[in-house]
């Protein structure tokens, strides 16, 4: 599995200042035509000067913006890879390489549980500690509500985490799918609140949009993606990044399951006896009703 231009950005990100590491996630999440725009213009995008814009290029480890541009092109081409995009290359490769078809049981159990291992493996090594520790903070706050909300599959995700926190916490919610109700719900973000958004290649464009209002509200975001950035990281306060690679067509979300999982157990670990008071509070109410 070899490293992309993204995960060499992603793993200096802890390097960077503030102010350049809006940069880095801009270029990131951008679409191709936002990242070949002129330095001044991604400058004000990132809500920074146009000398930050060089300095974190030239922080990166690039002789210039336009050498930081060119290498970027072949990552802007994998974020819009569809199944079928990547079956249809999975294939040609096996054509190249005489590798046995797709399917064969040359592809043992053993070795696809290898390629998640490693998955979750790289992924938990590449999650910044400071992203993680400012996620839990944001969603162990009591003072703030929790909203929260996926696309096509990782809506899964957005339901998994919203249920968990549900059960410990007050003021946790599902961003509604109907129309009327959404608009309604998105209406009222406001300063204290934190968004949470689950959004991997080929992104939503509502995620962004969902971002974007929040921000404008004063409200903190945390967007779940995968290593080519949803657009919807350059307007999030925290972004937690898996890997996605699998064996098949599909972009796996086990990585992002597993830090799902361990933000939970973080959460709950830093509300403490008030989580835990919640969860009895929530568990005499089940079984009274019947609900448990």
């Amino acid at each position: 599995m070899s490293l992309t231009l993204a995960d060499e950005i992603r793993g200096r990100l802890g390097e960077l200042s503030p102010a350049e590491r809006k940069v880095a996630r801009v270029l990131l999440a951008g679409y191709p035509s936002a990242v070949f725009e002129t330095v001044a213009t991604i400058a004000e995008r990132a809500g920074v000067s146009a000398p930050t814009v060089l300095r974190c290029a030239a922080r990166l480890g690039y002789k210039g913006f336009p050498d930081l541009q060119a290498a970027l092109r072949s990552e802007l081409d994998a974020r819009n890879a569809s199944p079928i995009t990547l079956y249809t290359a999975a294939d040609d490769s096996e054509h190249d390489t005489a590798a046995p078809p797709r399917g064969s049981s040359a592809t043992s159990l053993g070795e696809r549980a290898g390629l998640v291992q490693q998955a979750v493996s790289r992924t938990f090594e590449e999650v910044a500690p400071h992203e993680f520790e400012n996620a839990v903070g944001l969603l162990a706050d009591p003072r703030r509500r929790v909203h929260l909300a996926g696309g096509r599959f990782t809506h899964l995700l957005a339901e998994y985490l919203g249920l968990h926190l549900m059960q410990f916490r007050d003021q946790v919610s599902l961003v509604p799918h109907k129309d009327v109700e959404r608009t309604s719900f998105l209406t009222q973000l406001a300063r204290r609140d934190v968004t949470v958004l689950f959004d991997y290649r080929r992104y939503e464009t509502d995620k962004t949009l969902i971002a974007e209002l929040a921000r404008e509200r004063g409200g903190k975001v945390i967007v779940f993606t995968d290593p080519w950035l949803s657009p919807a990281a350059a307007h999030a306060d925290v972004v937690l990044i898996s890997q996605v690679s699998s064996d098949s067509p599909y972009d796996s979300l086990t990585p992002s399951m597993a830090v799902v999982e361990s933000l939970v157990a973080a959460v709950l670990d830093r509300i403490g006896g008030d989580g835990h008071e919640r969860m009895k509070a929530a568990e005499r109410v089940a079984r009274r009703t019947g609900l448990l």
